[in-house]
């Protein structure tokens, strides 16, 4: 079966045939789910192809700027063919660099909004593609890493938002309380009722506060999908 090259959004479509990692299920997720409403200034770490920035994109005011970060050259690439095509382009920018290495390049220099769809495999078999790997595995950036560029982008008041496994979520939240980020928001995702948690949407902020929680299902009955999940992405999905 021959693999889509793209998908088609309401208001922009996602070209990914030059990226490492497709558009899935997660970037969806976080690029809905994220309070992003506010913002003036965005971020989104690992951008891919582009979408999560896109979604951030659809979501916020004409005046907020949205900068996105990618390692690899051909995903950059591809992120910036998307933007180009959207109706956010002169807003929507794109820097080739380890996140690092990242200079904002404009002045305010910080972010009230940080979001990441960050590798997320510590110890597990590697996949034979080098890109691929480097994706998924946190070996260009470890979750320490990717604290500290936090830590050095984000606002006193701003808030980071990220999407990982059951694990990998809940050791990263043990990592982050001592960099001083709280959890602020917690909501698990699973394919049904019953099944185990497969995903955290996290929001962490530099203020402590109690936790909001909540869970999203994909689907209610056989394919047809939960409530939860058609009122988080009506937004974006053609067929809602």
């Amino acid at each position: 079966m021959k693999r889509k090259t793209h998908f088609q959004f309401k208001q922009f479509e996602v070209q990914h045939d030059r990226s490492t990692m497709k558009v899935g299920t997660d970037a969806v997720l976080l690029g809905a789910w994220a309070h992003v409403a506010n913002a003036n200034r965005i971020l989104d770490i690992g951008t891919g192809s582009g979408i999560i920035a896109l979604m951030a994109a659809q979501r916020t005011s004409p005046l907020t700027q949205i900068d996105a970060v990618e390692l690899e050259g051909q995903d950059a690439a591809q992120a910036a063919d998307n933007f180009s095509a959207s109706p956010w382009g002169d807003r929507l920018h794109v820097h080739i660099t380890p996140i690092q290495d990242f200079t904002p390049p404009q002045t305010p220099s910080l972010y009230n909004v940080i979001l990441s769809n960050p590798p997320y495999f510590i110890n597990s078999q590697e996949p034979p593609n080098k890109r691929r790997h480097e994706a998924r595995h946190t070996v260009t950036l470890d979750h320490a890493a990717l604290l500290g560029a936090v830590d050095r982008l984000l606002t006193r008041e701003g808030t980071f938002n990220v999407v990982l496994p059951y694990t990998e979520g809940l050791q990263f939240i043990t990592l982050a309380q001592p960099r001083g980020f709280f959890c602020t928001r917690q909501y698990s995702f699973r394919t049904r009722e019953g099944k185990p948690i497969e995903r955290w949407l996290l929001e962490f902020s530099r203020k402590e506060r109690a936790t909001e929680t909540g869970e999203i299902l994909l689907y209610k009955e056989k394919l047809e999908w939960s409530d939860s999940y058609v009122e988080l992405t009506r937004d974006f999905y053609l067929k809602l």
